[in-house]
Formats: structure tokens, C-alpha cells, sequence
């Protein structure tokens, strides 16, 4: 295990170690298993960041429902852009079903508020936000998260599926940027 590592022009530092991940989506799966089990679930993981995420909290979930993804964009570099693009939209009904928002990270919201926005016309029963990782004082919306893995500060992570310009995604633990 690398305590520090360089990406491109940057260099990380280890901030959550993979068994802490591990524990986190546990405790993330486990309420979800409690909560939504006699729902009509369909998870939607926004890609990309979120896909590690969602595989390893889809395998600890224990009653039927379905997966698919949605890939939008909204950082550029270390930073987010403040504009979240559509890019591919999603081909199952939802209607009158649990809808659950798969995030890597929620930092200033603008990504959930345009999700909602853009699902709510497709008429779900209700939709739930789920994130491994959330920013509190970043965060600028109203909207509630209904599942939070860690709290984390306002800093530039990468790892476990969060990138830098593309790169980092594949590392096993979270690190932040020192430099």
C-alpha cells in the first residue's frame, strides 16, 4: 500500500483506508436491507464515480430489485464546474417505483438537484439519495440524503471510483491531495 501517490501533476495522500470503505458500505447496505425490503427498488448509480460503490453495495443487498446507471459530468480538474451535463439517460420505467441515487460524493448538491429534477417527471413512488461520501460544509441545498457512508471535510479526494481528470479511479483506498 502506497501512503502517497501521484497522479498526473498532483500528489495524495492515504485518507480512508479500504477497510473502512468496506465497513461503511456495510453499514450503508445494511439499513438500506431494512428499510426498502418490501419496496419496488431500482438503485440508479451515477457513473462514473460511483460504480465501485454500487457494485460492492449492490452485492450485500438482500431483496430483489434492479440496478442501471446514469452518467453525467460536472468536474473539471479538481474542481467542480458548476454545470451538470445529461449524457446518458436511463431506459427503465420508474414509474410508481423506490427510486435510490447512487453517489460517490455529494459536495455542493447541484448534481442531486438536477437528478431529481430530470426523474421526477418520470413519475417514481419516491427517490432516495444514497453517497459514500458527503461534504457537510459544502454542501449548499435542502435536499436530504437519506444515506451517508462518511462525512468527510471539503478536500480534492480520488480513489475508490472518485478521479483526477480521469485518473485515480482504480486505487483501493480514498486519498486526498496535498499538493
Amino acid at each position: 500500500m502506497k501512503e502517497i501517490v501521484k497522479i498526473l501533476d498532483k500528489k495524495f495522500e492515504i485518507f480512508i483506508k479500504s477497510d473502512k470503505i468496506d465497513e461503511a458500505v456495510k453499514k450503508v447496505a445494511e439499513k438500506m436491507n431494512e428499510d426498502l425490503k418490501n419496496e419496488d427498488v431500482i438503485f440508479l448509480g451515477i457513473l462514473n464515480g460511483s460504480f465501485m460503490f454500487a457494485s460492492d453495495l449492490y452485492k450485500q443487498i438482500h431483496f430483489d430489485s434492479q440496478i442501471s446507471f446514469l452518467k453525467l459530468a460536472s468536474y473539471e480538474g479538481t474542481s467542480s464546474s458548476g454545470k451538470v451535463k445529461r449524457l446518458i439517460g436511463i431506459n427503465e420505467d420508474i414509474k410508481d417505483k423506490t427510486v435510490v441515487i447512487i453517489e460517490d460524493i455529494v459536495d455542493t448538491g447541484h448534481t442531486i438537484e438536477t437528478i431529481l429534477k430530470q426523474l421526477s417527471g418520470y413519475e417514481p413512488k419516491e427517490i432516495k439519495i444514497a453517497t459514500f461520501l458527503f461534504k457537510p460544509n459544502a454542501y449548499k441545498s435542502d435536499i436530504k440524503i437519506d444515506y451517508i457512508g462518511i462525512e468527510i471535510p471539503n478536500d480534492f479526494i480520488l480513489g475508490y471510483g472518485l478521479d483526477y481528470d480521469g485518473y485515480g479511479r482504480n486505487l483501493a483506498h480514498i486519498y486526498k491531495i496535498i499538493e
